[in-house]
């Protein structure tokens, strides 16, 4: 399976009443395709799957699943803390129709990589789906290594790595070791034009929810060749990519969506509101996007 192009990692939007606004989803997602994205990555971190239930888990992955069309990457995020929730959620979203999820090691828990194999062993044991593994040590507390990626490198299920450890030198080992085997996907939003260079065709990239056209033309430009054009373009991206990287990530995408005129509401607690500060800062790097 070929990984190319932007895929959103999609935000949820929830209503007044803190439910699923599925009618703010619809319209976001017609937004996101008219702006050219070549994908779908529901409920990964960026959509708060941690805040849902099961039932709105599925809800969710169904209701992308019947957006998406013919061509569309469909992508489930399926995580969870222990292995045997995993496989469930893997095994729904199989039921579903989707038949390549995305992994990162399982929050709270910091396995070992011998345990980390097991588990990811575990989970295509049990379900027939490709896996993009996903780094995020600083959110996960755990890497993925080079032992257990040479562990896989030979699976022709276990198919590419988003990569968001922000390490550069990391990416472009990965890029060069597993050439042919393991896709580097880029997932460190504030270089991923670096990524492109390395050789990542595909960006699971959370900032496309509001800035998806920009995203887009990003990956365009530079597949054309024209590495000058991608390069200012970047330039024009880095400041909100930067801001987003700092902290309060997803609600900084939740308000840009409203900036764009595509409003999803709140997060769900833990996550809070950003102070006025935070949105005038977001606001006025945002300033160039909006007009792109």
């Amino acid at each position: 399976m070929k990984l190319s192009g932007v895929m959103p990692a999609l935000i949820t939007p929830f209503d007044a009443n803190n439910r699923i606004d599925f009618k703010a989803f619809e319209k976001l997602l017609a937004h996101l395709r008219e702006a050219g994205v070549s994908g779908w990555v529901p409920n990964g971190s960026t959509g708060e799957y941690f805040s849902q239930s099961r039932e709105e888990r599925r809800d969710v992955l169904q209701f992308v699943k019947e957006f998406a069309r013919p061509g569309e990457i469909l992508i489930a995020g399926t995580n969870a803390p222990a292995t045997r929730e995993v496989i469930e959620q893997t095994a729904m979203a199989s039921d579903i129709g989707y038949d390549t999820v995305l992994l990162a090691p399982p929050f709270y828990t910091r396995p070992t990589q011998a345990e980390l194999i097991r588990h990811y062993e575990a989970v295509l044991g049990a379900v027939d789906v490709n896996l993009v593994l996903y780094s995020y040590p600083a959110k996960d507390g755990s890497d993925i290594s080079f032992e257990l990626m040479d562990h896989f490198a030979d699976n022709p299920r276990v198919i590419g790595i988003k990569e968001s450890s922000g390490v550069l030198q990391r990416a472009i080992d990965i890029a060069s070791r597993y050439e042919g085997k393991i896709q580097l996907v880029s997932g460190s939003d504030d270089i991923a034009l670096d990524f492109m260079f390395w050789g990542a065709e595909s960006w699971i990239c959370g900032p496309s929810n509001c800035m998806a056209k920009a995203c887009c033309d990003l990956d365009r430009t530079y597949k054309s060749g024209d590495l000058g054009k991608a390069r200012e373009m970047m330039k024009t991206l880095y400041r909100a990519m930067n801001i987003l990287e700092s902290g309060k990530f997803v609600q900084k995408i939740k308000y840009g969506c409203e900036l764009q005129g595509l409003p999803v509401g709140q997060c769900r607690a833990p996550l809070g509101e950003l102070t006025p500060e935070e949105k005038a800062e977001f606001r006025a790097a945002m300033e160039p996007i909006l007009n792109w």
